[in-house]
């Protein structure tokens, strides 16, 4: 490691560096998640809490908490229940202007929330969504990308449909025409797509990225790579990354590549940290312990939101970005819903190693 974290976190006051307000634009679905009341399993519930979010959606909301210009892009049906997804949006800052109306419906998922030794589950209801179904026409990326800094997608975009990955071919080619930094979650989901499909769409869009972020089953699936880990059997050293990281850069030509680093003891106990390597240097964050677990959906959407916020403060110190990123995703744990609504100081106060949880009077 190049520095401790206690020293990353000093580096950030002495370094008095102030934040500049970037114009951040995320392309997806947004959806409404379906979930009973706390633990309940689906066969015993007889309601369920609607939920907005979705992968950029969320990213968009963390970018807006830490005060950026947000801009969501996706298409939402006219109706009032594609309303409700524009409005969960609009409530937390981000802007809808290039959200399209139209197509016929907002897709869905159903969530049940485990516990203990009991995972998680999700069931999909998502095809044939407006955005699944949406045209090229729908958007004006160069107009979109005007003035930005950044963009950010994720795997599950152009895994919705083959029409979605041309719409994210077409947001990335405008993106590098307008000289913006993109990024990708690499986000593999086996229920909408297989490796195969995932591999021969996801690489040929890499041309287009400078930041890549994915855990080991992301890389393999997605990128067909692997890494020298047991991820399965706890094993989450920095060493079993790097040789990955190193091939990833090389085929590509990423700027940074990033991976989380998630210790699954139980659903509702996880280790979690995540390392960054620039080519030159890796560096691995401090490891947080989150037990229990409120509510895991959405974490990863807060770490890539918290590296973006991360780079954009510090271009220069990955490792203050790194520690600023696991830190706002282990607060988004503690969370219910999709998005992570917590402040900078917040995620400054955790990752300054105030993990104590006492009352703020």
């Amino acid at each position: 490691m190049k520095q401790s974290d206690n020293e990353v976190v000093k580096q950030r006051s002495a370094q008095n560096q102030s934040t500049t307000m970037a114009k951040i634009v995320t392309l997806g679905e947004i959806m409404l998640r379906l979930s009973p009341a706390g633990n309940d399993r689906f066969i015993q519930s007889e309601n369920f809490r609607i939920i907005p979010g979705g992968g950029e959606a969320n990213v968009a909301v963390s970018c807006a908490n830490y005060g950026h210009e947000a801009i969501f892009v996706s298409k939402l049906p006219k109706h009032e229940v594609g309303q409700i997804a524009v409005n969960a949006l609009r409530r937390y800052g981000v802007n809808t202007d290039f959200v399209a109306r139209g197509g016929d419906r907002v897709g869905l998922y159903y969530c049940e929330t485990g516990a203990s030794m009991r995972p998680s589950k999700v069931i999909y209801d998502r095809a044939h969504s407006a955005i699944a179904e949406a045209d090229p026409s729908d958007f004006d990326f160069d107009a979109i990308m005007e003035g930005a800094q950044w963009f950010h997608w994720s795997g599950i975009t152009p895994a919705i449909s083959d029409k979605a990955a041309e719409i994210t071919k077409l947001a990335c080619e405008a993106a590098k025409r307008h000289g913006v930094t993109v990024s990708v979650d690499l986000n593999f989901r086996k229920k909408l797509w297989t490796s195969e499909k995932a591999i021969s769409i996801m690489r040929p869009l890499m041309q287009y990225v400078d930041v890549c972020i994915g855990n080991e089953e992301d890389a393999e699936l997605c990128l067909g790579f692997k890494p020298d880990a047991d991820v399965e059997g706890g094993e989450t050293n920095a060493e079993g990354y790097k040789g990955i990281f190193e091939q990833m850069m090389k085929e590509f030509g990423f700027k940074y590549v990033v991976s989380t680093l998630r210790e699954s003891f139980s659903a509702t106990f996880n280790g979690w940290k995540a390392m960054i390597y620039d080519g030159k240097e890796f560096y691995q964050s401090k490891r947080y312990e989150i037990n229990p677990i409120i509510d895991r959906v959405g974490g990863g959407d807060s770490f890539s939101g918290g590296l973006i916020h991360g780079m954009l403060k510090y271009p220069d110190n990955q490792g203050a970005a790194l520690e600023f990123a696991v830190a706002a995703s282990a607060l988004k744990h503690t969370i219910n819903g999709d998005f992570n609504l917590v402040s900078e100081d917040e995620v400054m106060s955790l990752a300054g190693g105030n993990a104590n949880g006492r009352v703020q009077r």
